[in-house]
């Protein structure tokens, strides 16, 4: 079996998945620890609801779903930011009023419309094996920004994070890297979308993070060991997939789940030999 799982990754479609799926792993697991301290991790699933409505209306109307996706999840990451700020609507209401709004005109778009059931469903499930050598390049171009942009601003996101206030105090524009924050989800999301599909992208934010904050304490640990968790739960996940014929989103996102029970298994008995000593 295992070489027939090797000799597998020399198809083309199976190294563009793998490729996506490492780029897509990286960077949500980086993003995906600041949103957590952060008490935001909702905002992932309403970005994700965000972009199936935007995608189901693109294709309604014949226009490639990612031009209209991103610009749409990055409004609604604004969006949502100005509301939780201003304090008027609770960000938890607020992304759950948004990503329910979103989630039911993708819904009525593809009942309108015609002759584009797979492709719904592709943004719902997710479809990485049927990724294009376009679709790639594009991934790779995005996550490479993205990248870029939290290692350029990874002291003051690193700030914003923790102290919000202090970081105001000390000159930092809190506001402006709250924002870069969530326009780097947004741009996550999307194109993790075509990875995992709208209804499990956002457990690839939030699983390795809560995984890694079971046994790290340091802000730089918990990001190294989730991106650890994140890369090698993708890969079993993967392989799991090509085995057993299951669905690769589905098979991914349960990956993450039995790492989390590890981890946590494993801090329960630290606790324990620590009360002990």
């Amino acid at each position: 079996m295992i070489n027939e799982l090797l000799g597998l990754f020399s198809y083309p479609f199976a190294l563009r998945a793998l490729l996506v799926g490492l780029l897509i792993s990286v960077c949500a697991a980086l993003l995906g620890t600041s949103l957590v301290l952060k008490r935001f991790s909702g905002l992932g699933d309403g970005l994700s609801h965000v972009g199936f409505g935007a995608s189901a209306l693109g294709l309604a109307f014949g226009v490639a779903p990612l031009y209209i996706a991103i610009p749409a999840v990055l409004l609604a990451a604004f969006g949502l930011l100005q509301l939780n700020k201003s304090g008027k609507v609770k960000g938890d209401a607020a992304i759950a009023a948004v990503s329910g709004s979103a989630l039911a005109v993708g819904v009525t778009a593809a009942k309108l419309s015609s002759g584009m059931n797979v492709d719904i469903n592709n943004f719902m499930f997710g479809s990485i094996y049927t990724l294009s050598g376009r679709d790639v390049l594009v991934t790779a171009v995005l996550c490479a920004v993205v990248l870029l942009l939290f290692v350029v601003f990874y002291n003051k996101l690193f700030a914003v994070t923790f102290d919000e206030s202090f970081s105001s105090a000390t000159g930092i524009r809190v506001s402006r890297y709250n924002a870069l924050l969530s326009c780097l989800t947004a741009v996550t999301v999307v194109i993790g979308m075509r990875m995992l599909g709208a209804l499990l992208i956002s457990s690839l934010l939030v699983f390795p993070s809560l995984t890694a904050g079971r046994v790290c304490r340091s802000y730089r640990g918990v990001i190294l060991c989730s991106l650890l968790v994140s890369v090698s739960a993708f890969l079993i996940g993967l392989i799991a997939s090509f085995a057993f014929s299951t669905p690769p989103g589905a098979s991914v996102v349960l990956a993450n789940l039995v790492f989390f029970c590890v981890f946590f298994a494993v801090s329960v008995v630290m606790g324990r030999l620590k009360t002990k000593r």
